[in-house]
C-alpha cells in the first residue's frame, strides 16, 4: 500500500517584501532572495515579480508554465525529483501544499504557443488560473540568446530557444520549491489522504470491483514540446507504470509550448483531475490500479512502439477499463486513436478525454484521426471558438506577441486594447485532462 497525505495551507494573499514566510494565510516573499535564486542561471539577465489576484483588471501574457508550490514534510525524496531535488522515488509520506496560489512564468516568448490569463472579464471564465492568486515571474533572457536577424518574428534566436526554455522552466520550478519550503513546518488547514494498494492487495481488497487504469499521454514531440518525468525527457522512455501519488509530488513537470488552451501546465499535473476523480471512486465503484504514462512522439515507428506498450501493459494488468487523456492536437490525435484502438482490442473498455479543433463555426472534423472503437469521448470544448477580450488596466508581461501566438492573428490586438482571438490563446481553456468547466454534449 502506497499512502500520501497532502496538507493544504490556504493562501489568501501574497505580499512581496524583504522577508519570506507563511503566516496566517499570507505568503510573504523576499524579493531579493528569490531574484538571486532565479539569476543563478546565466541565460537569464533579469526577472521582475508581481502579484495578480482574482477579480482584478489584470492580464498576464505570454504565459509559459503554472506551478503549485509543494514541499515534502515526511517520506522519501523531494518535490520535482530529478529537477530541483535528487532523483528518488516520491509519492508517499506527507507533502504540504500552498493552496489557492500559483507561480506563473512569463516574459519574452519562448515559442509561438504561449498563453493569456485574464484575472477578470469574459476571458477569466475560460481559465482556472483566474481563480488563483498568482505570483508572476517575468523573465528577461540574456543578450546572448536574442535573435540578431532584423526580420525575426520572435525575440529568441532559433538555435538558442531550448536554452531559454530550460532557463525559464527551471526558474519557475526553483521558485515554487523555495516558496513551498516556507510551509514545511506550518500546520495545514486541512488534509487529504490518498492510498493505492499494490496489485495483489487490490485484488484481495476489491475482488468484485472493475479494475481501472489511467493512461496519461505526455506531450513529447520535441522542438519545445516536451514533458519531463523524474527529470528525464519522456520521449526517451517507453510506456511505463507509476503510482498515482508520484504525480502529486511533482514527478511529472511541463516543459512544452503547445497551444495554451490544451497545455497541461505543471500545476495541472500536480492536481491531475482524472487521478483525483479515480481516487474518489476507488474502493467504491472501481479498483483504481494505477497510472500508465506514455508519450506522443512525431515518427510513426515511435507512435507504434508506445501504443503497443500501453496496450500491452493494460493486458498484463488485467484491467477492465481505461481512461485515456492526451495533450496537444493534430499529430497527437494519432497517438490518442492508436492507444484507444489497441487497448480496446485487448478487451479493455476505454473512455478518452480530449478537446476539439472544429473550426470557428464548430462544423469541421473535431480530431485529426478517428476510429469506430473510440466511441466514449469527453470533450473539453472547441479551441477555435472566437472571443473578444476587453482591455485590462494592467498587463503583467507584454502584449507584443498577441498577434503571433496560436489562436491569434494579424490584428488580434486592436487599437483600443481589446483582443479578438480564438480561446486557443487562453491558458487551459480546453484542458484535455478536464481541469476546467468547458465541455459539450
Amino acid at each position: 500500500m502506497k499512502t500520501l497525505e497532502l496538507g493544504y495551507i490556504h493562501i489568501n494573499d501574497i505580499i512581496i517584501g524583504s522577508e519570506s514566510k507563511v503566516e496566517n494565510g499570507v505568503l510573504y516573499v523576499d524579493e531579493a532572495a528569490v531574484k538571486a535564486l532565479v539569476l543563478e542561471d546565466e541565460f537569464l539577465k533579469d526577472v521582475h515579480f508581481d502579484v495578480a489576484k482574482p477579480g482584478e483588471s489584470t492580464r498576464i501574457t505570454p504565459v509559459k508554465d503554472v506551478i503549485e508550490p509543494r514541499v515534502k514534510v515526511e517520506g522519501p525524496g523531494g518535490v520535482f525529483p530529478g529537477m530541483v531535488n535528487k532523483v528518488e522515488a516520491v509519492g508517499e509520506g506527507k507533502t504540504n501544499v500552498l493552496k489557492g496560489m500559483a507561480v506563473v512564468t512569463a516574459g519574452k516568448i519562448v515559442g509561438f504557443q504561449e498563453g493569456v490569463i485574464d484575472m477578470s472579464g469574459p476571458g477569466a471564465d475560460y481559465t482556472p488560473f483566474s481563480k488563483t492568486i498568482n505570483f508572476v515571474m517575468v523573465c528577461e533572457p540574456a543578450d546572448s540568446l536574442l535573435a540578431t536577424d532584423p526580420e525575426a518574428t520572435l525575440p529568441i534566436d532559433n538555435e538558442k530557444k531550448p536554452e531559454y526554455e530550460r532557463a525559464v522552466r527551471m526558474a519557475g520550478l526553483k521558485v515554487a520549491a523555495y516558496l513551498g519550503e516556507l510551509a514545511k513546518n506550518v500546520t495545514p488547514d486541512e488534509t487529504e489522504v490518498f492510498s493505492t494498494p499494490n496489485l495483489k492487495e487490490g485484488m484481495e481488497l476489491y475482488p468484485d470491483l472493475p479494475r481501472v487504469v489511467y493512461v496519461a499521454m505526455l506531450q513529447t514531440q520535441g522542438l519545445l514540446h516536451d514533458t519531463y518525468v523524474y527529470g528525464v525527457d519522456a520521449k526517451r522512455t517507453l510506456s511505463t507504470m507509476m503510482w498515482p501519488t508520484e504525480i502529486m509530488d511533482g514527478a511529472i513537470v511541463s516543459g512544452n509550448c503547445v497551444s495554451a488552451c490544451d497545455k497541461n501546465p505543471t500545476y495541472i499535473h500536480e492536481n491531475n483531475p482524472v487521478v483525483h476523480e479515480l481516487f474518489k471512486q476507488h474502493g467504491k465503484t472501481i479498483n483504481f490500479v494505477g497510472v500508465i504514462i506514455t508519450n506522443e512522439n512525431v515518427y510513426l515507428a515511435d507512435k507504434q512502439r508506445s501504443s503497443d506498450w500501453a496496450a500491452k501493459l493494460c493486458e498484463l494488468l488485467g484491467v477492465d477499463g481505461a481512461i485515456v487523456t492526451q495533450e496537444g492536437f493534430g499529430n497527437p490525435d494519432t497517438d490518442l486513436i492508436m492507444n484507444t484502438k489497441k487497448i480496446e482490442l485487448k478487451g479493455v473498455k476505454t473512455a478518452i478525454v480530449t478537446d476539439e479543433y472544429a473550426g470557428q463555426d464548430g462544423k469541421s472534423q473535431s480530431l485529426a484521426d478517428a476510429d469506430p472503437l473510440a466511441d466514449a469521448v469527453v470533450t473539453g470544448g472547441n479551441a477555435n471558438q472566437v472571443i473578444i477580450l476587453p482591455k485590462m488596466d494592467k498587463v503583467i508581461g507584454m502584449l507584443d506577441y498577441v498577434d503571433v501566438i496560436a489562436g491569434g492573428h494579424a490584428g488580434s490586438l486592436r487599437e483600443d486594447g481589446t483582443i479578438e482571438a480564438e480561446i486557443q490563446v487562453i491558458t487551459s481553456a480546453t484542458n484535455e485532462m478536464g481541469f476546467n468547466k468547458l465541455s459539450a454534449r
